[in-house]
């Protein structure tokens, strides 16, 4: 040794710290990705189970009245005085006999009959056969067993697109067609909702469907009313006794039913009394659609005012009172 001394790059030790983090750094971000797509996959799986599951879902029909029928039973109730004029009673999407309760009192004289369409309430709920026209043979079918030869129809909404398919089938056994608040076209739809939009987006929606609670399922209903009325914790019960499958194939049969021919053009060649309501402040279908129904020959149109996409809820007195008035005047002589 001379005693002198090498200078000190100033560098080196930043590079040698460098280059020993470098070979640990490239792995630890690999485990990062590996967890990380891992993870991915594991949710996909999930959700694909998800969705596999919730769409597979089916129950059996139940109640205290129940018309055994191929391909799904169908719950019906019935009220009032067996020989008096028959009045069936045909609820909407997401709905069941319930819905009708507060017009009761008002059809108390006339034999009233209320089905649970197939998918909802207390009838069976398939993995198929929520066609419109399916659904109108069905209920047919049951009023055939039910030894009903001549009735007034009345749908709400969507039963009301079952109403007058049972109409365009049945025109022997349907004296009237009554139609609450039901859509003449899908031009006229203003749209459910953001929950309504979510629960038909697939993947998305079949999760929506499996988380649901009581306060998702009022949130969904939120269009269907426009007056503040309680609504009925029977009504989120049978919306949550609902199969995913019977929900949104209903839905989109009942689309394509608007789709596929205007109601208004159906009823124009079938020469029945027709009667249409219409909430004024509808937030499914705007009352100003009414309008339609003028080209069918013998049709009343009747709006109601400050009432929503439900009367029957919102509106009872009125809405039974027309009700009972129609039947008697469409009631077989």
């Amino acid at each position: 040794m001379d005693g002198t001394t090498t200078p000190r790059d100033p560098h080196a030790r930043s590079r040698t710290d460098a280059a020993a983090r470098a070979p640990r750094g490239r792995p630890a971000r690999g485990r990062r990705l590996r967890i990380t797509l891992a993870a991915a996959a594991l949710a996909a799986a999930l959700l694909a189970w998800n969705t596999a599951s919730v769409l597979s879902q089916t129950a059996e029909a139940s109640g205290e009245e129940i018309v055994r029928l191929p391909g799904g039973d169908i719950h019906v109730v019935q009220d009032g005085p067996p020989g008096a004029p028959t009045v069936v009673l045909l609820h909407g999407l997401g709905g069941s006999t319930a819905w009708w309760d507060p017009v009761l009192p008002a059809l108390r004289d006339l034999r009233v009959v209320r089905v649970d369409l197939l998918g909802h309430g207390g009838s069976a709920k398939p993995s198929r056969g929520y066609g419109i026209a399916e659904q109108a043979r069905r209920t047919g079918t049951v009023l055939d067993r039910l030894g009903v030869r001549r009735a007034t129809v009345v749908g709400h909404s969507t039963g009301g697109a079952v109403a007058t398919s049972l109409a365009e089938q049945r025109r022997d056994l349907v004296a009237g067609l009554a139609l609450i608040d039901t859509g003449p076209s899908m031009d006229a739809f203003q749209g459910d909702g953001v929950t309504g939009r979510l629960l038909t987006t697939p993947v998305v929606g079949e999760l929506l469907w499996r988380l649901r609670t009581d306060g998702t399922i009022r949130d969904a209903l939120g269009t269907a009313f426009t007056r503040e009325v309680p609504v009925p914790d029977r009504f989120v019960a049978d919306i949550r006794g609902m199969t995913y499958r019977g929900l949104t194939a209903t839905d989109a049969a009942s689309t394509a039913y608007l789709e596929e021919r205007p109601v208004p053009d159906r009823l124009a060649g079938l020469d029945l009394p027709t009667l249409v309501l219409f909430g004024s402040e509808d937030r499914r279908f705007p009352a100003s659609c009414a309008q339609e129904y003028r080209l069918v020959p013998r049709a009343r149109i009747e709006i109601l005012d400050g009432v929503g996409h439900t009367p029957m809820v919102e509106d009872p007195g009125t809405t039974g009172a027309l009700l009972h008035g129609f039947a008697l005047e469409s009631a077989p002589r």
